[in-house]
């Protein structure tokens, strides 16, 4: 069966002299994995729509097994990302997530707008790593996660000091702090920052901007919850954490502030 899907390509393998293995995440039918024969040669019209995080139409042959990826018109190369490392780094990790939280042929709802939506920000030069947070924190439903940011976790209650606890896995209001000694003490500034990033779709929030500190910050917060509750290790992952202890490795960039917070 022949199908033309529009995708991103999450994944580019090398296989034998001249094919490449593609895993592509799909608005129509989720993530695949195809043969590109020849996609390895220079000249071939498969090359360059095979490339990572290329957005384009596919036209896919299914049958039996893994597909063979016949055509491709690409719709953005996503240049920016490509020249620049900070770029590539936190949407390669953004790419590895989305592929290791989902399955073939599974479709989850939101993630080929989520995955288009990042990398088209990343690409336009907003802060990859406030965007990578976003993705981290949306994805967390696909992972079978579902964090109570709405209420207290506990007693449901809506008013009053929150913390966030990673045994309830989610907030709890100061009347329930008892319950879990390790919980996390958050200002009121943080917490409408993680709801943010939780429910509010990337084009919504613009050119949100954020210090360093609190980045990192929301960041300790959702990677705990992916180590604790899913039990993902990405190598990507890895290498930005060596970017943050390398920082000399990335070009100078202005200092951000944080916008209206």
């Amino acid at each position: 069966m022949l199908n033309k899907w529009e995708g991103i390509i999450l994944k580019s393998i090398p296989y034998g002299e001249s094919n490449k293995i593609v895993t592509l995440y799909t608005r129509e039918a989720g993530k695949m994995t195809a043969m590109a024969r020849g996609a390895k040669k220079p000249a071939s019209r498969l090359a360059a729509v095979t490339q990572t995080f290329t957005h384009g139409f596919y036209l896919l042959r299914s049958g039996r097994g893994m597909g063979t990826l016949e055509q491709g018109e690409p719709i953005d190369s996503m240049r920016h990302i490509r020249e620049d490392l900070e770029a590539t780094s936190y949407a390669s990790y953004i790419a590895e997530l989305i592929d290791r939280l989902t399955e073939d042929h599974g479709q989850s709802p939101n993630v080929f707008g989520l995955l288009h939506e990042a990398l088209h920000a990343i690409n336009e030069q907003y802060d990859p790593e406030a965007i990578a947070l976003f993705v981290e924190w949306k994805m967390l439903p696909v992972a079978g996660v579902h964090p109570v940011l709405h209420q207290c976790a506990n007693c449901g209650a809506t008013e009053g000091e929150f913390a966030f606890s990673f045994q309830e896995i989610g907030f709890l209001c100061h009347r329930c702090f008892p319950i879990d000694p390790y919980l996390v003490r958050i200002t009121p500034t943080q917490l409408r920052l993680i709801r943010t990033f939780f429910t509010v779709p990337i084009q919504q929030v613009g050119s949100l901007k954020l210090k360093k500190a609190t980045k990192q910050f929301m960041k300790k917060i959702v990677r705990t919850v992916y180590d604790e509750q899913v039990g993902v290790r990405l190598k990507s992952r890895s290498f930005l954490d060596q970017l943050e202890r390398t920082p000399e490795l990335l070009p100078q960039k202005e200092k951000s502030e944080e916008k209206g917070e």
